[in-house]
C-alpha cells in the first residue's frame, strides 16, 4: 500500500521532476562556464595552478587512486588452469573467516587497551575467545583439509601471527598444543605461515585475493605481512 502511494504521487509530480532536473544540469553547466577562472594554465611552464582564498597554488600532479595492474592470466597446461581454478575456489571460500578474525583481534586489542580491571580484561576476553570459536566450529567442520590449511595461512596474512600463535595469546600453550596435533591428524598445521615470497602456492593465492578485489568478489583488506605483489610477480613465472 505504502509502495502503491510512493509510485501515485511520482508520477502527479513528474513534470516536476523534469523540471527540477532540467534546472540542476544548467547550473552544472553554468558551474563548468563560470567555475573556468578557477583553474589558470600556464603553457610555457605546463603547471597548474588552483587559486584558494586568493592565493595561487601550484599544481605539479594530480592525485589518483592507486590501480594495481594485474597482467593476463596464461596456463601452461590445462592441469595448471584446473589447478588455479580449485585454489581459487578454495581461497575465496575460507579468506571471509581470515579477515573475520583479524577484525576481531583489532578489536579486540582496542577495546582491552580501554580496560584497566584485569579481572574485567579476562572476562572480555573469554567473550571475544567465545565468539571467534563459536563463529568458526561449525564451518571449519565442512572444510577439507586443503581449504583449513588455506585459512590457517590466511589468518598469517591478516593478523600477522600464526593460527598456533592465536590461540596461544588467547588461552594457554597446552591448549595451542593440542589444537595443532589435533589439527594435524587431518594435514594441518596451525603453525604454518603465509609467504608468498618463498612459495609458489601461496603467490598464486595471492594473485587470486587481488583479482578477486579487483573484481569485487572479496572486501579487501590489507595484508599484515610485508611484500611486494609487484615484485613477486615479476619473480614468478607460473600464471
Amino acid at each position: 500500500m505504502i509502495l502503491d502511494n510512493l509510485l501515485d504521487e511520482f508520477m502527479l509530480n513528474n513534470n516536476q521532476l523534469k523540471t527540477t532536473l532540467l534546472l540542476l544540469v544548467c547550473f552544472i553547466s553554468s558551474i563548468g562556464v563560470f567555475g573556468q577562472n578557477d583553474t589558470i594554465s600556464h603553457p610555457e611552464e605546463d603547471k597548474r595552478y588552483m587559486i584558494i582564498a586568493g592565493d595561487s597554488i601550484v599544481r605539479e600532479s594530480i592525485d589518483l587512486d592507486e590501480v594495481l595492474i594485474l597482467k593476463r592470466l596464461h596456463f601452461k597446461n590445462n592441469t595448471d588452469r584446473r589447478r588455479y581454478l580449485i585454489l581459487r575456489r578454495k581461497t575465496r571460500k575460507v579468506y571471509p573467516y581470515a579477515k573475520l578474525a583479524a577484525e576481531r583481534l583489532t578489536s579486540l586489542n582496542e577495546r582491552l587497551g580501554s580496560i584497566k580491571s584485569k579481572r574485567d580484561r579476562k572476562k572480555y576476553t573469554k567473550i571475544v575467545q567465545n565468539y571467534i570459536e563459536d563463529q568458526f566450529a561449525e564451518e571449519l567442520k565442512k572444510m577439507t583439509h586443503t581449504e583449513g590449511q588455506i585459512l590457517v595461512k590466511l589468518i598469517h596474512r591478516q593478523t600477522g601471527i600464526t593460527a598456533f600463535e592465536l590461540i596461544k595469546e588467547l588461552r594457554s600453550g597446552w591448549r595451542a598444543f593440542w589444537y595443532n596435533t589435533t589439527a594435524s591428524l587431518f594435514e594441518i598445521s596451525l603453525k604454518e605461515e603465509y609467504d608468498p615470497i618463498n612459495n609458489e602456492e601461496d603467490y598464486i593465492i595471492e594473485d587470486i585475493l587481488q583479482r578477486s578485489f579487483q573484481n569485487n568478489v572479496l572486501e579487501s583488506q590489507p595484508s599484515a605481512l610485508d611484500f611486494d605483489f609487484l615484485e613477486l610477480t615479476d619473480k614468478w613465472d607460473v600464471l
